[in-house]
């Protein structure tokens, strides 16, 4: 198939599913597994920036809010800017975001400093997770879903292998200069890649034209409509998800198992998160993106409900362990939902506005259950208040789906048998 081009640029022949597009892939995993490292320090930095300013938990919470309100704000900044100038420009934007925010976060003298810092942070690691998958959605057809996963398994990928390094860099040499040294090494080594991205797309964006432009499910809703509904179950999914993200490495630490602890069943999770999220993939190419969706949430909600019943440093591994393997395609789903259902041309945007807004339950799930800890002095009543909004997730999910088999019933019923 031949791609369209630009003016000033030569015609590029780029075949979906092809080898070309799968070397484009792994590139692009390895810049996501690099830049989603602002959505993970925090989680690491935690109780050490909380002694050293001597505020409450909630309030050293707010740097993980601040970062998911970046990251979500950033999708969809960086998604517009892929839809209209492509992914290099928008990946080189994160970049420079994510250097400066590192740097201030290291020389921060106050929380509220610390605090906005971690914004920055968020917005640059943005541009390679929400646009990157919508990016990656046009150069497949028929392995769209696992294209699609593994576009985003460097957001998993990233929390799998960053918090030991994060939690010896401290160790070693203090969180400030570990922010400083993060921020550097970061925003030289995805420049590096993000060249090498550059020459494997070249300057005109190739993709493949009218390839699976129109949407292929008919939710008879406007693409406004549909991309508030999904936004709403994004928000209370992800308010549930951020329990244990958030808090897995403090409550560690509450329970007397110690920090290290922590940071082991939070990697082990988002380890499984990786093979979740591929997985989720394959299971979207056999029946699409909102049954798979919906079987991502129920998942979710059982693994959360066990936290509520083990607390034993072996349950906590494997309980942890589950969860990571449960919900890790629920949000790629999104993006395979969105493409599924609305056009191609706007990807990059709804998947930003979609992903933004499960950003934001994020960074309230995770301050309100350090708010909920704080109050109560444990956990277990955050856990049932993210089982309450994931509860909201499936109802909606189901709902959508249930629309979607009535809407080809019809057009099953006219076709002859």
């Amino acid at each position: 198939m031949t791609a369209s081009s630009t003016p000033g640029s030569s015609v590029s022949t780029f075949v979906p599913d092809s080898p070309a597009a799968w070397r484009r892939l792994l590139i692009a995993l390895a810049i996501a597994t690099i830049g989603c490292v602002g959505t993970w320090s925090i989680v690491v930095m935690l109780p050490k920036v909380q002694a050293d300013f001597g505020g409450t938990r909630g309030a050293a919470s707010l740097a993980y809010t601040a970062a998911m309100i970046g990251f979500g704000v950033g999708g969809v900044v960086t998604g517009r800017l892929t839809d209209r100038l492509g992914i290099v420009p928008a990946m080189g934007t994160g970049i420079v975001s994510l250097l400066l925010g590192y740097l201030g976060a290291g020389m921060s003298s106050a929380l509220w400093q610390f605090v906005a810092a971690y914004f920055f942070i968020g917005l640059g690691a943005s541009a390679t997770f929400a646009p990157l998958m919508a990016e990656a959605s046009h150069w497949f057809v028929r392995r769209r879903g696992i294209a699609v996963g593994i576009a985003g398994s460097g957001y998993y990928l990233s929390g799998a292998l960053w918090p030991a390094l994060i939690e010896r860099g401290i160790a070693e040499y203090g969180w400030r200069m570990t922010h400083i040294a993060l921020g550097v090494s970061c925003a030289a080594a995805m420049t590096v890649l993000v060249l090498i991205f550059r020459s494997s797309v070249g300057k005109s964006q190739p993709r493949a034209p009218g390839v699976a432009s129109r949407p292929s499910v008919d939710l008879r809703l406007s693409p406004n409509a549909l991309t508030a509904i999904l936004s709403v179950a994004s928000f209370a999914c992800c308010v549930a998800m951020a329990i244990p993200h958030v808090h897995i490495v403090a409550y560690c630490g509450d329970l007397g198992y110690g920090v290290a602890r922590g940071v082991e069943m939070l990697s082990l999770m988002l380890a499984l998160g990786v093979v979740s999220r591929i997985g989720s993939g394959f299971i979207a190419d056999q029946v699409g993106g909102m049954a798979t969706l919906l079987i991502g949430s129920v998942a979710q909600a059982a693994a959360l409900g066990m936290y509520l019943f083990f607390n034993g440093l072996t349950s906590l591994y494997v309980v942890s362990a589950l969860f990571g393997l449960f919900q890790g395609g629920i949000v790629s789903s999104y993006a395979i939902v969105v493409r599924e259902t609305m056009p191609a041309s706007e990807a990059a945007t709804r998947v930003g506005t979609v992903i933004m807004v499960s950003l934001l339950g994020m960074s309230f799930g995770g301050w309100i259950g350090g708010v909920i800890f704080d109050k109560t002095g444990s956990y277990q009543v955050a856990f049932l208040n993210g089982l309450a909004w994931n509860a909201l997730n499936i109802v909606i999910v189901l709902l959508l789906l249930l629309r979607a088999r009535r809407a080809r019933a019809p057009h099953r019923a006219g076709v002859p048998g």
